[in-house]
């Protein structure tokens, strides 16, 4: 899911730089104190699951769990998972500094949007519900960002159409992947801190 340096067109890498310092700058005005330890478990969650890649073809596929970063802090996604990128941009390599907004973008915005359409589902009936709602969140989290990172790499050139298909196809095994995960997670936290889904993620 990272693009490099180096492969979007630069009207593609300044558009989505300028609207992933939007989603961050909304995401830090909603991160209160209390949920500060939650984003910092989450962007480390992150940041190891992304670094383990299995190569397909040209491209690479990887667990993100951005679904669940945005079920659990809905706008604070993009400040939580904008770090991680940055540490993995530079500690390793992955993506790049000149991509690090539209990478961004392209992961944080399906996670708050899954936070949107999802985060009040799971609160509600049993923990099994909700979990049947996160598993969903996670695996629309995913599917977003997979469209996304096809959309800017096929917005930068025809040339790019053949790895934006294999992009998407690649990811759908990760999509149910990430569904169970995100399920599962979800079913734990309700039953051990339900108090994490009683408020509003989207703040």
């Amino acid at each position: 899911m990272h693009i490099v340096d180096g492969a979007l067109s630069n009207a593609v890498v300044i558009g989505g730089g300028i609207a992933a310092a939007g989603g961050i700058a909304m995401g830090l005005r909603s991160l209160d104190i209390d949920r500060i330890p939650t984003a910092g478990v989450l962007s480390a969650s992150f940041f190891v699951a992304s670094l383990i890649h299995v190569p397909i073809g040209p491209s690479s596929v990887h667990l993100i769990l951005n679904g669940l970063a945005g079920l659990l802090l809905g706008w604070a996604a993009f400040p939580a998972l904008f770090v991680g990128l940055l540490l993995q941009a530079v500690f390793f390599g992955f993506g790049g500094l000149t991509v690090l907004g539209i990478n961004t973008l392209n992961i944080a915005l399906p996670a708050v949007l899954a936070g949107l359409i999802f985060g009040r589902l799971i609160g509600r009936g049993t923990p099994g519900q909700g979990a049947l709602w996160g598993g969903l969140g996670g695996g629309f989290a995913i599917a977003g960002t997979t469209a996304m990172v096809a959309l800017s790499l096929a917005l930068s050139g025809d040339a790019f159409l053949p790895a934006a298909k294999l992009v998407f196809f690649a990811h759908i095994p990760v999509m149910a992947i990430e569904a169970l995960l995100t399920g599962f997670a979800v079913l734990l936290a309700r039953r051990v801190k339900p108090e994490l889904f009683t408020r509003n993620a989207i703040a």
